[in-house]
């Protein structure tokens, strides 16, 4: 059922049974090191390029959560997956392991949020019983993409973000008991005229902002609603102009409001500047700390949000800005949907 202009409302709310979430060796001295079912010592993974080991790490990561959750690859309607890099290469050699019937997504460090917002649609629309939904991204392949390779040894500014080794993994089934995705707001592209590759919160807030005031008026809820409003990859840059532009369009989601950037590196101790980003940031945060938080019942209801900034170094070198997108989920440990 459509809610306002760009929220669904999912009447078949499908159920997230299980997750599982890989992270690399720095990821792994964070405060959240407890909450992963994997953390490398050795960032390659054993393989000889950065490449492969996300590769790999998408792969044995979503063949863990179907361990976890009890399912073979038979099993799986569906897989829907992405990466942040070229032509999403890090999740087309990963699944073509997997015997799934496959949809590869490019939603930017958003990816997690997506895959889950348009597998709860198959499965609530009654065209799937289940879908696997996995991102990653890994320091070193993303800093040889969009900035220089690390022989480079590049100054970073303080505003930058440091891209989470990592990768996150959901099963989606239509019958469990829960935590259940209610329903999904997809964001539209939102560019401010921000081009500096170094402050991509920033850049992202504005979308961030204007997919959760959709939300809030298409569910006609509000923050305190929420014991948690879940950011992607905002960071510190970019949380604090979310709330700033929430605060100006009514909505107080200060006490409520946390980002995965924020939270899976100690930021003073760890040298990651503003914190953390890439798909695998949402991805492992959500697939590990707050789905555990949810199953202890310390979690309740929730916003999922993830964003992304959806340009790459060829536009920014042509004089282009950073568009950027927010997707939005809402999912409770109640069957019946609040709103």
């Amino acid at each position: 059922m459509r809610m306002g202009k760009q929220t669904v409302k999912l009447e078949a709310a499908p159920t997230i049974s299980n997750t599982a979430a890989t992270v690399g060796k720095k990821e792994g001295e964070g405060p959240l090191a407890e909450d992963f079912d994997v953390i490398l010592d050795d960032d390659y993974y054993g393989e000889k390029s950065w490449e492969k080991a996300e590769s790999k790490l998408q792969e044995q990561t979503a063949k863990l959560v179907l361990q976890k959750a009890g399912l073979s690859e038979s099993d799986m309607n569906y897989v829907l997956a992405g990466d942040l890099l070229n032509q999403c290469v890090g999740a087309h050699y990963a699944m073509r392991e997997l015997d799934i019937p496959f949809l590869g997504l490019y939603g930017a460090c958003s990816t997690m949020a997506e895959s889950m917002m348009i597998g709860s649609m198959l499965i609530g629309g009654g065209l799937a019983d289940n879908a696997l939904c996995v991102t990653s991204s890994h320091y070193c392949s993303a800093e040889k993409q969009y900035r220089y390779p690390l022989e480079y040894g590049g100054q970073r500014a303080p505003s930058a973000q440091w891209t989470v080794t990592g990768s996150g993994a959901a099963v989606l089934e239509a019958q469990g008991e829960g935590p259940y995705i209610h329903a999904v707001t997809t964001g539209k592209i939102i560019d401010m005229g921000i081009s500096d590759v170094n402050n991509m919160g920033a850049a992202m807030a504005p979308a961030a902002a204007d997919t959760l005031t959709a939300l809030f008026k298409d569910t006609k809820t509000m923050p305190e609603d929420y014991d948690l409003i879940l950011t992607g990859d905002l960071a510190l840059i970019g949380s604090d102009v979310l709330c700033e532009l929430m605060d100006k369009n009514g909505y107080n989601i200060y006490p409520m409001h946390a980002d995965c950037g924020k939270m899976i590196f100690n930021i003073k101790e760890q040298d990651v500047h503003a914190g953390g980003s890439g798909c695998g940031c949402c991805g492992s945060v959500f697939c590990g700390h707050i789905f555990k938080e949810i199953k202890k019942g310390n979690i309740k209801r929730m916003i999922l949000m993830a964003t992304g900034a959806l340009m790459n170094p060829m536009t920014l070198f042509q004089g282009e800005t950073i568009p950027a997108i927010a997707h939005a989920l809402v999912i409770t440990t109640e069957k019946e949907a609040f709103f």
